[in-house]
């Protein structure tokens, strides 16, 4: 007789928006900021935030059991991963897409239900008429900051690894399009020392990887670039990126996009696509099949298969396609123009 099974699979499934949600209120609280300065104790944390004496401990306590923070004494400690990626001033902080996170897909993800039986995304619903993804995320310049800084910390995770997924050494010129902060551009020219980069991206985004790109030790390859990649003529560039933008958007943007950058190319040049990829029988990977429902609560897009990109780079002209999958939470599509 078959033994039934445990329940312990989705009582995880039930708590785990808890336990992100914890992290999200610690993070947007100023927790983790505060107790790597010193360890306080939770009256004293209390105190400096001006949080409630007795609730705050029960945040703490439950940060301890995540092993987001230790204890000392009577007090508190960031642990080593928390000082890494949840401190804001740390150069690997993901507290900025923790932000983006509990500020906007928190929302959105809350009326997937919607997203389901209507199949668009949930702008319009959430933030009462905005149905522009970066003009919301563009909308002043702390949530510029927010957004890119959460794009940021995000994307060094996977750049370096994404960068030497292929061999590049005969590409001369990189032209990142909507390149955010330039981490893909500062990885490439770190890792290929004859190799120039210019990071493409609107108006807004450009001091922040302008920012980046003076604090690396390729500053005097790289420059940054105003531009909107669909409406502005492509600088010259024998090797295109684009880190995470083809999955923001349907088809008939893709195919316009791909287009324009296939005519900009010469002949040898090449296309560069950081993407998710799905399996060919979309079991997985995990990560892939949640951003892929992120997308559809965010954006026009979704995730895609190998053999959905090679469909698209391949109408667009590009006849030699190879992808690699990294380790990291992005992989790369090489695609080269005969």
């Amino acid at each position: 007789m078959n033994r039934p099974p445990e329940p312990a699979l989705i009582l995880d499934y039930i708590e785990a928006f808890r336990r992100s949600k914890a992290m999200f209120t610690a993070v947007r609280l100023g927790v983790f900021d505060e107790l790597e300065q010193q360890p306080r104790t939770a009256e004293h944390l209390a105190d400096r935030l001006h949080l409630n004496a007795s609730a705050l401990p029960r945040l703490l306590d439950a940060c301890v059991a995540l092993g987001l923070l230790e204890r000392e004494g009577n007090g508190y400690r960031n642990a080593p991963i928390a000082a890494r990626y949840l401190v804001s001033t740390s150069p690997d902080t993901l507290s900025g897409y923790i932000v983006y996170s509990d500020q906007s897909l928190y929302e959105l993800w809350s009326r997937l239900g919607d997203a389901v039986r209507e199949g668009t995304n949930r702008w319009v619903q959430v933030f009462g008429g905005r149905n522009a993804l970066f003009d919301f995320y563009f909308r002043d310049e702390v949530a510029t900051a927010s957004f890119l800084g959460g794009m940021h910390g995000l994307g060094q995770i996977s750049s370096s690894k994404v960068i030497r997924a292929f061999d590049l050494t005969n590409f001369h010129h990189l032209a990142d399009l909507g390149g955010a902060t330039g981490h893909l551009a500062i990885a490439a020219c770190e890792a290929y020392p004859n190799l120039r980069a210019s990071v493409v991206d609107l108006a807004p985004v450009i001091p922040f990887a302008q920012k980046h790109v003076a604090q690396s030790s390729a500053a005097d390859r790289l420059e940054t670039i105003v531009g909107d990649f669909f409406a502005d003529p492509l600088p010259a560039a024998d090797l295109y990126s684009l880190g995470r933008i083809l999955h923001d958007w349907s088809e008939d943007r893709i195919t316009l996009l791909l287009a324009k950058i296939f005519a900009a190319l010469p002949a040898g040049g090449a296309l560069l696509v950081v993407e998710k990829l799905l399996e060919e029988d979309r079991s997985g990977p995990l990560a892939a099949l949640m951003q892929d429902l992120n997308m559809l609560v965010c954006t026009d897009g979704k995730e895609r298969t190998l053999s959905e990109y090679e469909a698209l780079l391949r109408n667009a002209g590009f006849h030699q396609i190879s992808a690699k999958r990294t380790g990291a939470p992005l992989d790369a599509i090489l695609a080269i123009k005969r």
